[in-house]
């Protein structure tokens, strides 16, 4: 689904004619002019799956906090704004494709950060779910179920680990005793999951913070559904080979001069852990033979 198909930053010569008209003495930056037309990112041009990539400084996720404000997308914590950011916005344009959804938004690491931060401070009482687990643990396993949405997106995971776990199993995975319980992790995948919901169009900066690589392959499969089959769109900052990786996605290299599409196995990033493996692939024994002893 495509709700916003193209984005428009102003080039280096309307920079000039803004700073043309500010009294550059009396600020210290200009901020965020001069940032993107640096790179050469003159404008992006969107897939259901839009990915940014570069280094630290690369605009990342300038480019996501512009294009959030200028659509007006909710969010949940402040970021870096000078008194110039509101200029900046108006020489920016938006090609969209009818409205976007109110519940739309940009999720940052700094989000899921706080997000894990209040569940810490959560009362400890929580009911033990016993009896209900036992049966919710019988209907699953033996009761037919189709996905029909995003919000069956969790009962699905239950329903696979009811059919592949023993109750006992299936009980201690899904009973916890207090919510603090949960990992790092787990809270965070937990946060996009239910932020995330359908017919939305969605900045994420950064997601693989606070996830695990089994997390993030997770994540990005979830992500990939939710653009194929429930009506989202996302634009995503990462680094992440497993993000990188998802299927169908533009990839802008904000590393190179100018900025351009590149293939996720063509960037450096993902050339680096490709390379490091490649030169250890001698230590990792065939699977085969992983459970055999020394």
């Amino acid at each position: 689904m495509l709700y916003l198909s193209r984005f428009i930053f102003p080039d280096a010569d309307r920079e000039f004619d803004f700073r043309l008209t500010v009294k550059r003495t009396c600020y210290d930056t200009l901020y965020p002019f001069g940032v993107l037309s640096a790179k050469g990112l003159a404008a992006l041009e969107l897939e259901p799956v839009t990915i940014l990539y570069g280094g630290n400084g690369s605009g990342k996720s300038t480019a996501l906090n512009v294009i959030g404000e200028k659509l007006g997308l909710n969010r949940d914590t402040l970021y870096n704004r000078s008194s110039f950011f509101e200029d900046y916005i108006r020489l920016c344009q938006a090609e969209t494709r009818g409205r976007i959804p109110g519940n739309s938004r940009v999720i940052t690491s700094d989000d899921v950060f706080d997000f894990m931060l209040s569940l810490r401070h959560l009362n400890q009482g929580v009911d033990q779910r016993r009896e209900e687990i036992f049966e919710e643990y019988i209907e699953n396993r033996r009761g037919p179920f189709q996905l029909k949405s995003l919000e069956d997106y969790d009962q699905l995971k239950r329903v696979n680990q009811a059919r592949h776990m023993t109750q006992s199993r299936y009980t201690r995975a899904n009973m916890n005793g207090n919510v603090r319980e949960q990992s790092n992790g787990e809270s965070a995948f937990y946060y996009f999951t239910h932020r995330i919901g359908e017919n939305g169009l969605y900045l994420l900066d950064e997601p693989e913070n606070s996830l695990s690589p089994e997390r993030q392959i997770e994540l990005a499969r979830f992500m990939e559904d939710s653009a194929r089959f429930f009506g989202c769109q996302f634009l995503i900052a990462t680094h992440s080979p497993f993000v990188l990786a998802m299927r169908g996605a533009r990839i802008y290299d904000l590393d190179g001069d100018p900025p351009r599409v590149r293939r996720w196995t063509e960037l450096e990033n993902v050339r680096a852990y490709y390379d490091f493996f490649r030169e250890h692939a001698g230590e990792f024994r065939p699977e085969e033979k992983a459970g055999e002893p020394d």
